[in-house]
């Protein structure tokens, strides 16, 4: 059953950054974060109190705490810099950096987890790194290059802190129902993500964004509330290092929905890199 809650997570997460892109046309990054982040923690809750899981927070240790709030402050720093890259960023390149992030777990599950690297597994991350490097090469002509520094750092930033994440969130949600764990999580990206508009001082622009706009930042908390949901209750039944390569199809996902919505097309190389991805993902569940 992990399997398919780790295919749903999948699905809303390419939903989420086409979403996302939509809503932070003109919104500072920084404030689109903060506000989709509270759509998510109210999805988190909605879900806790449905399937009973409130009466389990006396209950959560110490260790765990302290887990679930490095995953939360993980997270938060991932979705700064992920949307900060999606801003000033093509998705098609910033997505498939930010996937990458599918390597950095399985390194840090082996050493954190002892999680086993079989040889199938290697081979996945050779065609995952060989794909992600295809598809960040596709040249932009548009893009000058303090732009194209900028994103590529967020984008990195993304993908390390994103690694992070889920062996964090792995540990901390060891004996704490998925829900409870996804919410508590969400709270502490909550207050990590207005701190950072506060301290940037734009706690004043929220109320010049665009209805059209904060209604694509709406939909895409509910779709990240929805991934993170299906994801972690993946990662609470099933292996880290096979449930992160799944969820990264949504690269697939994301891809698609760029062309349909954005008119972003792929190259040969690209499309190739994406090709390799997918294979190593694949290759990476047997």
């Amino acid at each position: 059953m992990w399997i398919v809650f780790a295919f749903g997570s999948a699905l809303f997460a390419g939903l989420t950054a086409i979403l996302a892109k939509c809503g932070i046309k003109k919104t500072d990054s920084t404030v689109a974060t903060a506000i989709r982040t509270i759509i998510v923690l109210i999805f988190s809750c909605i879900m806790v109190f449905i399937v009973g899981s409130q009466s389990g927070f006396s209950g959560i240790s110490g260790r765990s705490w302290m887990f679930l709030v490095l995953s939360g402050l993980a997270t938060g720093a991932s979705w700064l810099c992920y949307f900060r890259a999606l801003q000033i960023g093509n998705i098609n390149k910033v997505v498939p950096i930010d996937k990458s992030s599918v390597i950095l777990t399985i390194i840090f599950a082996f050493i954190f987890l002892r999680e086993e690297i079989s040889v199938t597994k290697a081979a996945g991350v050779v065609l995952v790194g060989a794909g992600t490097f295809l598809m960040i090469e596709k040249k932009d002509v548009t893009e000058n290059k303090s732009a194209k520094k900028c994103w590529i750092l967020y984008a990195a930033g993304s993908a390390v802190f994103a690694g992070l994440t889920s062996i964090l969130g792995k540990i901390g949600i060891s004996d704490v129902e998925s829900n409870l764990g996804t919410a508590i999580r969400t709270a502490v990206v909550l207050i990590m993500a207005w701190v950072m508009v506060f301290v940037t001082k734009k706690q004043n622009s929220v109320k010049n964004i665009p209805r059209k706009e904060l209604l694509f930042i709406s939909l895409s908390g509910l779709a990240t509330g929805g991934s993170w949901l299906c994801y972690y209750k993946a990662l609470q039944d099933g292996p880290a290092s096979v449930v992160v390569p799944i969820d990264k199809l949504s690269i697939v996902i994301t891809v698609l929905f760029s062309y349909m919505v954005f008119k972003e097309k792929l190259s040969k190389k690209a499309l190739a890199g994406l090709l390799a991805i997918v294979a190593g993902t694949i290759v990476m569940l047997f």
